[in-house]
């Protein structure tokens, strides 16, 4: 084989994809990819001698972020980027060692991934694809899994840090367990048993990292609240956003300010709506289309100029690939980056601004609103409402079906189940796996939405503060015992961390789809399902059966 990946969903076969990715990845990328990450590991493991002997180095976290973050499904397919990262990560680990080394610090025998040398692209492509690097590299199956299961969890965990981080939220625990884990999975005396504890610390931290994005979202752009998104268009042109990170479209809305220019979100910026602090913008108009699977159908009738701040990019078509840019750790070749921030100034988006007023105004897909902005404020603030719903029998269950959307048809399954639900039943939902289902007319029960959308993925925290809301209300002294079922979608490794997330706040009986990760082993997938009750997806009418019995039993 080629390649190797098997980190998200649409592995191929549901094994791995070994030639090309699913994704679009090419062979040598993926290899470049796999060095990233054993670069990070190689700095992680001098990165906690240092911590260990109390050595402050300025920037290692950010760093190990942005790598982490780089590699994380769709998010940077330019291979130029890699090299020039993976170069700055071996001076950083270079320089981190020489200054131990000055303090005085036993280094001890150190790991591959912690002394290897290249000095050139040729010499960083042949050392990717070394037998050192990259998943395969584990022989044990079990101690493969498990060190993948952490590895992604720490990906989607760094994706939300340095989302925190643009804000000026930062929590050096974070960055300090991401180097421990990162760090554990080149040691070779760790036991399944001692890396199922590390998988379940990671989600403690998970929850963590979650709850500091949490405040640093709200404390700046205030608590979500309920809102009717327009999903028409103007007659202006326009920049339409997709991804995840608020500071870039806060900065980007400033800039735009009286040049004529329209703002849309796209797929997994849907839930910037929803924040007080971006409604004073008359220019921002509302949401173009759906989940990020569909951009290239729906980015050619935009017309306008896109924007990608963080992953979920599809391979373009020709048609439109001149009037997409990137920034952040998103990347593609041919794509115009937008450079980080120097000093602390604004990211400088004049460049696809003036773009964008060279083209037509968007091409109208769909006209209405959607309803959203459920995340745990607002829902606290309708607690007394649900509650007495609840309590009267008018709600009789909630299913959780947070997660992401994808590309198979299989994922219609979601978009049944959730037409299928019994009326009196409520969907709590985060992330893009909303799509399947948000623009169904589901109802109401006594006012309160049958679909209750918190934001994005990172907002699945919202869903768990909610969940633990209600175990206080009702006195519960087991989370499982409310009357919640999760049925989750999942694609990347932003999922992931969610799902670890969920099973170390106790939360069992999780079923995923539309299949369990390729990345577990049989023998990890039985410690999941005997521990924790994860399943998987069957069909529609038996599951629904399955989990309203549940109810009728509780």
């Amino acid at each position: 084989m080629s390649m190797f990946c098997y980190q998200c969903q649409e592995a191929a076969g549901g094994k791995g994809c070994t030639k090309v990715g699913v994704c679009g990845k090419t062979a040598d990328l993926a290899a470049l990819q796999d060095l990233m990450i054993y670069s990070l590991k190689g700095i992680s493991v001098l990165g906690v001698k240092a911590d260990e002997a109390g050595v402050q180095v300025e920037g290692l976290d950010r760093f190990i972020m942005e790598g982490l973050f780089m590699t994380i499904t769709n998010a940077n397919f330019d291979k130029d980027r890699f090299f020039v990262k993976i170069k700055e990560a071996l001076k950083l680990r270079d320089e981190i060692k020489a200054t131990l080394i000055e303090k005085g610090v036993e280094l001890g025998e150190l790991a591959d991934a912690a002394t290897f040398t290249v000095n050139s692209n040729d010499e960083i492509v042949f050392k990717s694809t070394s037998e050192k690097v990259g998943v395969l590299a584990t022989e044990n199956e079990d101690i493969r899994s498990l060190r993948e299961l952490i590895i992604y969890g720490l990906k989607g965990m760094a994706a939300y840090a340095e989302h925190a981080s643009n804000l000026g939220f930062e929590d050096p625990e974070i960055g300090k367990f991401i180097r421990e884990a990162l760090a554990a999975t080149l040691d070779d005396s760790l036991t399944a048993d001692d890396l199922v504890a590390l998988t379940l610390k990671t989600g403690e931290y998970g929850v963590t990292t979650m709850a500091l994005l949490d405040k640093a979202n709200t404390s700046t752009y205030g608590n979500p609240e309920i809102t009717e998104v327009n999903i028409g268009v103007r007659n202006n042109p326009a920049i339409l956003v997709s991804g995840h990170d608020l500071k870039d479209f806060e900065e980007l809305l400033e800039q735009t300010q009286g040049t004529g220019v329209d703002i849309y979100t796209h797929g997994e910026m849907l839930p910037a709506n929803y924040y007080p602090a971006f409604k004073k913008y008359d220019h921002f108009v509302g949401n173009y289309g759906n989940a990020w699977w569909k951009q290239k159908e729906e980015f050619e009738k935009f017309n306008g100029v896109i924007l990608f701040t963080t992953n979920c990019i599809v391979p373009p078509a020709a048609s439109y690939a001149d009037r997409v840019y990137t920034t952040g750790s998103s990347g593609y070749p041919g794509f115009k980056h937008i450079a980080d921030r120097v000093d602390g100034q604004a990211k400088d988006f004049s460049e696809l601004i003036e773009h964008a007023k060279r083209l037509p105004a968007p091409t109208e897909i769909e006209k209405g609103t959607i309803v959203g902005g459920f995340a745990h404020a607002q829902v606290f603030a309708l607690a007394d409402k649900v509650v007495d719903a609840v309590k009267s029998g008018a709600i009789k269950k909630f299913f959780v079906m947070a997660g992401c959307d994808g590309r198979m048809k299989s994922r219609n399954y979601y978009t049944d189940f959730a037409a299928a639900l019994p009326k009196d039943t409520i969907i709590l939902t985060a992330g893009c796996a909303k799509y399947k289902y948000n623009k169904l007319n589901l109802g109401d029960i006594g006012g309160i939405p049958r679909v209750l959308d918190a934001g994005q993925c990172n907002d699945s925290y919202s869903l768990a503060v909610i969940a633990l809301k209600l175990k206080e209300i009702f006195e519960l002294n087991d989370i499982n015992d409310l009357p919640i079922a999760y049925n989750i979608a999942w694609y990347e490794q932003k999922a992931v961390i969610v799902l670890l997330a969920l099973l170390s706040l106790g939360v069992k009986n999780i079923h995923l789809g539309p299949t369990l990760p390729a990345f577990l082993s049989p023998n990890v997938a039985k410690v999941l399902v005997d521990t924790f009750g994860i399943g998987t997806i069957s069909n529609v009418e038996d599951d629904i059966a399955m989990f309203m019995e549940e109810t009728v039993e509780a």
